[in-house]
């Protein structure tokens, strides 16, 4: 019996656990993975930027560095959020270029095993489905798990 137990113990270390910060849009729950994101800062001074995509709000000054930041409601094709208190800006860098992602608010960072995420494929359909990872199941939650590669392409 000792045995099983060990054997039980074993095979939960072997499930991959992967962390994704949880924020809000719309009330429905998005997650990034924690490895990609550099920083989240509250909504700081936008500059906007002429002739810009419609989803870059503008850059900031953070630091000295100037990053470019989006909406990641209108990427998502939903409508824009007001900014409030809870408003955060997710900072990220790929290949050597940060980008700021304004969300409603920043939740937490959630611990999902590799087998509770689903292909997103079998969701949708639609465009955006480029943007999304998987989905992952945790109790009673569902959150949407993105894609930042393909975030990050300004259109």
């Amino acid at each position: 019996m000792e045995n099983r137990a060990r054997n039980n113990t074993n095979q939960q270390v072997i499930s991959e656990l992967n962390q994704y910060v949880v924020f809000k849009i719309h009330e429905e729950e998005y997650g990034i993975d924690i490895q990609k994101i550099t920083t989240i800062e509250k909504l700081l001074n936008i500059t906007r930027v002429p002739k810009a995509p419609e989803a870059v709000r503008g850059v900031v000054n953070l630091r000295g560095e100037i990053i470019p930041v989006v909406e990641l409601a209108h990427k998502l094709r939903m409508k824009q959020s007001k900014a409030t208190d809870d408003t955060r800006i997710i900072i990220f860098k790929i290949e050597d270029i940060s980008v700021g992602f304004i969300v409603d608010e920043v939740v937490e960072v959630l611990s999902i095993p590799t087998e509770q995420i689903e292909n997103a494929t079998q969701v949708s359909t639609d465009v955006t489905i480029d943007y999304i990872f998987g989905i992952g199941k945790v109790e009673e939650r569902i959150v949407t798990l993105l894609n930042l590669e393909k975030l990050i392409v300004i259109k």
